[in-house]
């Protein structure tokens, strides 16, 4: 359904296919303005760096690699993620290296990841957002497995395990300032040219357990009608507050978020979609996506449409308008996530075996004005294309680069 089901791709798939040949060579004329983008895992090696602990000068060449690739496939933008469990792909004030670099958490890698993909995701025409996930700490529940000056380990209050991962707790106004500060480190010391939230805000739904956050309730949920309410409210507060310190530093970085696409069902809401989907962000994650867009709070909405068109539960072509429908007249631009994982997995249902599926996507979006641009998970399938669907994207959809929005 999410990013959270997608089973990492095998170590060394980075550097399985080349880009094509004349990858840093740009053509001279391009078309209008449209966002053309790839999401770069690096929570659990999913694109890059492919194992942890390469040699600097081959983490290099394969950030260099995926950065040739989008250009060859005429994309515009690179979402890198950049703190994937509490940690940092730069020397953070805040929080320790990623074991995802050197596969010892906290361990110096020798060279700034940061500054390197900046200056070279610009050199080739590229922009470059940098991707944060607020709250998700690790992916197991073992506080001593973290390094000894982890935040989390310094402050133990603030942590929460639910369903075999450790979170920070949302409902702490100190959490709330500090993943804030720990995020805009990197805004404010690179030339980034966005910043990027995915779907992760309180965790999704794992039966029968339950996120324990009652003490933070009773402390500061007075007044609220209900837990739902306040925890909804704690998203709102980062998602504002965030935007509120970007635009006060740096007024030109745009920032965007990548929900679950479905905000509540129409069973659930009458302003929601015509969908049947298990998930609704609004009642399982506490995050009020559709607010957002209409209070203005971001700049920019990639819904992760991660279905195909016709699905029963969750209709590509439902989606879309639904979307399109939301962001009009907001001044907020919408960019519709799309499932390149899927394209030829085996697993999944017979649209997803059609190379062509993903153009057709690119075809409905052009009957919405409202849509700006499509975003592909992720960069190593990019490279990849086992069946050749960005292939087929970039010769029905993309015959000349474009820019980006600004």
């Amino acid at each position: 359904m999410t990013r959270r089901r997608f089973t990492a791709v095998t170590a060394g798939a980075v550097t399985a296919a080349l880009a094509p040949a004349g990858a840093l060579a740009a053509p001279a004329e391009r078309t209008a303005t449209q966002f053309r983008g790839m999401w770069t895992a690096t929570v659990a090696n999913i694109d890059w760096p492919s194992r942890p602990g390469l040699p600097a000068d081959h983490q290099r060449d394969e950030l260099l690699h995926l950065f040739d690739t989008a250009v060859a496939r005429r994309l515009n933008v690179v979402i890198l993620q950049l703190r994937p469990t509490a940690d940092a792909f730069w020397p953070s004030r805040y929080e320790p290296w990623s074991e995802f670099l050197t596969g010892t958490q906290g361990k110096d890698p020798g060279w700034d990841p940061l500054a390197f993909a900046v200056r070279e995701a610009h050199r080739r025409g590229l922009h470059l957002h940098g991707w944060f996930n607020p709250y998700r700490i690790a992916n197991h529940t073992d506080l001593g497995r973290l390094v000894r000056s982890h935040p989390a380990r310094k402050h133990r209050d603030w942590a929460v395990p639910y369903g075999g991962k450790l979170y920070y707790n949302p409902g702490l106004p100190e959490v709330r300032r500090f993943v804030q500060d720990a995020m805009l480190d990197a805004v404010f010391r690179y030339d980034l040219d966005g910043v990027h939230f995915d779907d992760y805000f309180y965790p999704y739904p794992v039966a029968g357990k339950e996120f324990d956050d009652a003490a933070a309730y009773r402390r500061y949920g007075k007044g609220f009608p209900s837990r739902a309410a306040w925890r909804r409210d704690n998203i709102d507060r980062l998602v504002r507050e965030t935007a509120e310190r970007i635009k006060d530093r740096k007024e030109q970085v745009k920032f965007g978020i990548s929900p679950f696409a479905v905000w509540r069902n129409r069973t659930t809401d009458s302003r929601g979609s015509d969908t049947r989907a298990g998930v609704q962000t609004y009642d399982d994650l506490y995050a009020d996506t559709r607010r957002w867009v209409r209070e203005g709070w971001i700049d920019y909405i990639v819904p992760q449409v991660y279905w195909h068109i016709g699905n029963a539960a969750a209709d590509y072509a439902v989606l879309v308008p639904w979307w399109a429908r939301t962001v009009r007249g907001t001044g907020v631009d919408l960019y519709i996530g799309e499932a390149l994982y899927r394209q030829g997995d085996p697993a999944q249902p017979a649209p997803w075996q059609d190379p062509a599926e993903l153009s057709r996507h690119l075809t409905l979006c052009r009957r919405h004005p409202e849509v700006r641009g499509n975003v592909y998970f992720s960069a190593a399938q990019v490279v990849r294309d086992p069946i050749g669907a960005m292939a087929r994207v970039v010769g029905d959809h993309y015959p000349r680069r474009a820019r980006p929005p600004r």
